[in-house]
């Protein structure tokens, strides 16, 4: 049964309707994981933060915009405005809390030189992903764009020298790609889950300057909602940033 559903049933069944509860949806690392450091916090105010772990990207903006969660943490902006073209969610970003460069990784080449002609490389298929996994590749020298645009697709490949071949799958299948890959472009949170380390297991690794920020993700008009701030203020905190610093080893950077 989907992690979703699970997890649905587990609120509908077993938790607080206190007016008080937070309910937040999350992909399990790294967002998860900084949501339960500051449990307590949020705890000694008052508030109920429940955490609803999903490692489906499309369902936490649909459960957002229908008020069966108050926020979710799993996205960037590009994502974000991406479902909202979409869908038309009525959403928007309360803050941005970390950035997890993507990295490529293969598990059977050792440097990118090392990618023989015609090679495949896994991509996530979902628009914005896609095109930062384009544009990842590209600043690595493996193939040229005609846009420098964040919806970039394989058809606004220029040049593409060693006739790399491209494979299109689920963000969240990506690690599991590699056995069938020669290379492929993974999302740190999915690596992460993978037990996969960006520093020292990553062929390449964006920039830290990457513009790909997650975020948390509100309904429009609930930003001063106190319960809402608490939460912003606590994500945002010195503390947070202490947190992230020391649990990831720079594979995850602050993004505040």
């Amino acid at each position: 049964m989907n992690k979703w559903i699970i997890a649905c049933i587990a609120l509908l069944c077993g938790c607080s309707s206190s007016k008080d509860s937070l309910r937040v949806a999350a992909t399990a690392v790294p967002h998860a994981e900084l949501l339960e450091f500051v449990k307590p916090d949020l705890k000694a105010q008052g508030i109920d933060l429940v955490i609803i772990v999903t490692d489906d990207y499309n369902m936490p903006n649909r459960a957002l915009a229908a008020r069966d969660v108050d926020a979710n943490f799993f996205q960037h902006i590009p994502f974000m405005e991406e479902q909202i073209k979409q869908f038309g969610y009525k959403i928007e970003s309360l803050a941005a809390i970390e950035i997890e460069p993507m990295g490529i990784y293969s598990k059977k080449v050792r440097s990118l030189s090392e990618l023989s002609d015609g090679a495949s490389i896994a991509l996530p298929n979902d628009p914005s992903n896609e095109a930062r996994a384009l544009l990842l590749l590209q600043a690595q020298g493996l193939i040229q764009l005609d846009t420098s645009s964040i919806q970039a697709t394989i058809k606004n490949i220029s040049s593409n020298p060693k006739n790399l071949h491209f494979v299109e799958v689920d963000a969240a299948m990506t690690p599991r790609s590699l056995s069938d890959v020669d290379a492929a472009a993974i999302n740190t949170n999915y690596a992460l889950e993978a037990k996969l380390n960006p520093i020292k297991d990553s062929l390449a690794l964006e920039s830290k300057n990457s513009p790909y920020a997650n975020i948390i993700a509100i309904r429009i008009g609930d930003e001063n909602r106190p319960e809402i701030q608490a939460l912003k203020k606590a994500m945002t905190s010195e503390s947070m940033r202490t947190f992230i610093e020391k649990k990831y080893h720079r594979a995850i950077l602050p993004a505040f």
